[in-house]
């Protein structure tokens, strides 16, 4: 037994900390990142695909922000722009 009355296993703590909790959720989040770098990569290459096929990259990207909105948002941000491009005499 170490010191603080542990066995030297996993589960034991040190200094007040359960290393096998701490390591766990570390290693969690860590492969939580590598997961969210690969679907990055994968997005990123769904773009080339879109911009090799002649899709505007750029209005696909803002179609999907805009889906993402509740319809009501949409609808207010499409009127603002208007009167704004109205007052602007665009």
């Amino acid at each position: 037994m170490d010191t603080e009355g542990f066995a030297g296993g996993e589960d034991a703590a040190v200094g007040g900390i359960a290393a096998d909790r701490l390591r766990s959720i570390i290693e969690r989040v860590e492969r939580l990142e590598e997961e969210r770098k690969a679907l990055a990569g994968d997005i990123k290459d769904i773009f080339t695909e879109a911009k090799s096929a002649g899709f505007d990259v750029k209005v696909i990207r803002q179609i999907i922000r805009l889906r993402k909105q509740e319809p009501s948002e949409v609808e207010e941000q499409e009127t603002l722009l208007d009167i704004y491009r109205r007052a602007l005499g665009m």
